[in-house]
Order: C-alpha cells, then sequence, then structure tokens
C-alpha cells in the first residue's frame, strides 16, 4: 500500500503571522468571498499578473465539487473563489476528469489543481501542494446490501467502484496482493465518480470506495439509495497543486499565504461550515507546501 503523505509540523513565521495580522478583514465581518490582501497579493508571481489562472476540478465529487446546472459548486470551489480575492488574481474552473488534472499541470495547460487531491509522496514528485483539509477514506454500498466493511480484508472476493487516478484505486490495487489466492479484489475505475455510484446501484460493484466526507454526502442526499459501511481509514491531507517549476513553486507560496489569510479572518472555517466539512479543518501548523522543487 502507498503510504499515507503526513504533513510535516511547522511553525508559522514571523513573517507569515505578520501577514495574518495584516488582514483587512475581521473574523466578526467573515463571508466566503473573503476579501483582498495586499500583502499576501505581493507573492503572486509577476508572469502571472494580470492573467486570468486555470484551475482544473473533477466536477463530480460533492460536496468537495460538483455541478448544479451549468455552475460548478462545492467547497473546493467556493475555497478557490475566496483565494483568487484574496490575491487579486481572476481563476477560471474547468471541469476535468481526474487523471488528467496533474497531467494538465505539468504540461502548463493549468496552472492550479483544485480537487480533493490527497498529498501523497508519489503526487509530491509530480506537482507542489499547499495543504488545507483532511479526509479519509470511506465506503458504500446499495442500501439493502448486507455486506460490512472492517478494513480492506472486507474487499477480498468482491467487486468495489471507485473514480481512475485516485488514492482509492491505488489502496485497492495494493490491498488486492495481500488476498487469499482466488479471492482477489476486482476494481472497476471509472472516469467519474458519478459513473462509479452508478456502477453501485446497479449491482455491477459491491461497495464504492471515494473520500469519506464524499461518501457521507452522497448517503444523505439520493434519497435512500445508498448506506455507509463502517468508518474512515487513511486520514490524511488534501493539498491545492501547482506546477514543479518556479513559478508554479512562487503561486503555491502564494496560495499558502491566501489560505493563512482565510484562517485568520474566519472566511475559512464559514467556507467548511456552510458544506458542512468543518471536521476536515486542520491547524495551520499542517498547512504546508510539500513537494516542492529546491
Amino acid at each position: 500500500m502507498i503510504s499515507n503523505s503526513r504533513v510535516r509540523l511547522a511553525l508559522i513565521s514571523t513573517g507569515v503571522a505578520a501577514l495574518l495580522l495584516s488582514s483587512s478583514v475581521v473574523a466578526s465581518a467573515a463571508t466566503i468571498s473573503g476579501s483582498y490582501n495586499a500583502a499576501a497579493a505581493k507573492l503572486v508571481p509577476a508572469s502571472l499578473k494580470g492573467m486570468t489562472l486555470a484551475a482544473a476540478t473533477d466536477s463530480t465529487y460533492p460536496p468537495d465539487e460538483s455541478m448544479k446546472g451549468s455552475t460548478m459548486q462545492g467547497f473546493n470551489i467556493d475555497l478557490i473563489k475566496a483565494i483568487a480575492k484574496t490575491l487579486g488574481v481572476k481563476i477560471s474552473e474547468s471541469s476535468v476528469t481526474f487523471d488528467n488534472i496533474i497531467p494538465g499541470i505539468q504540461s502548463g495547460r493549468y496552472q492550479i489543481g483544485n480537487s480533493s487531491f490527497t498529498d501523497n509522496k508519489l503526487r509530491e514528485k509530480l506537482v507542489n501542494f499547499v495543504d488545507y483539509f483532511q479526509a479519509g477514506e470511506g465506503v458504500y454500498a446499495a442500501a439493502n446490501s448486507k455486506l460490512v466493511f472492517n478494513g480492506f480484508k472486507s474487499f477480498c472476493g468482491l467487486t468495489i467502484a471507485v473514480e481512475k487516478g485516485t488514492y482509492e484505486q491505488s489502496d485497492a490495487k495494493d490491498y488486492s496482493k495481500k488476498c487469499p489466492a482466488g479471492k482477489k479484489i476486482g476494481i472497476l475505475a471509472f472516469d467519474t465518480q458519478t459513473e462509479a455510484n452508478s456502477a453501485v446501484s446497479s449491482g455491477h460493484a459491491s461497495m464504492g470506495f471515494l473520500d469519506s466526507q464524499v461518501a457521507g454526502y452522497l448517503v444523505a442526499h439520493t434519497g435512500g439509495k445508498f448506506k455507509l459501511l463502517g468508518s474512515a481509514v487513511n486520514v490524511a491531507p488534501y493539498g491545492i497543486a501547482t506546477a514543479k517549476t518556479p513559478t508554479g513553486l512562487a503561486l503555491a507560496k502564494a496560495i499558502k499565504a491566501a489560505l493563512l489569510v482565510l484562517v485568520a479572518n474566519g472566511t475559512l472555517n464559514a467556507i467548511f461550515t456552510k458544506w458542512g466539512v468543518q471536521s476536515g479543518a486542520i491547524p495551520v501548523s499542517k498547512m504546508v507546501l510539500n513537494g516542492a522543487i529546491s
């Protein structure tokens, strides 16, 4: 199994502390939209100022990111908008299949990956991550299922549905190697989470495997079609991704500064509260930048 990338603890430096104190919005007046912060905005690389930054999101993952009609919504969408306002930049969000986002960042098509990325060591070799949230992995099944989930051994001999390119797909593949002969895990990997959900509801897959808060949202918002099995496993940080280039690193530093401002003025908590995901909040000591180029 791929080991979780545990965030490295770091004390807030004097400069960052000053940046937090300079926030123009106080907690009592915080909204989900955020407010421009000149100190954080100074960190945006000059080559990106004045342009619209392209952000990529897989919009089939509520409450993190999804579509409502033609509008993208979710706590990650509100967050990236608040980051943009804090930094004084424009960001255009595109709906992209999950496993195409990191390649798109590497090619220069997107400047930001904003799609519930679990920050792990393998991905850190490909992109930078600024951590801002934490989530576990959750399991769900059709409401009439008699199955139980007591750890990955429960997957052995069953077929599970996952989204392509996710940490869940990697975990299932790795654990399948530990299953007894003849009881390997059948893994159905789909381009979107919507398709994975359909595989579970139709009976083509026995269980679905995805991030814990998304599993909870799915169960709560599909009219009794699904139920949760067991509790969350493998809790790990989410990161906003940027390219492993000097410009990408500078952008990551600006995003980190913006996140710290959003903590200080209460905006980040307001966003998490709106979407009911406050349990995933992490302290500022864990809002670190991982995988950066030297």
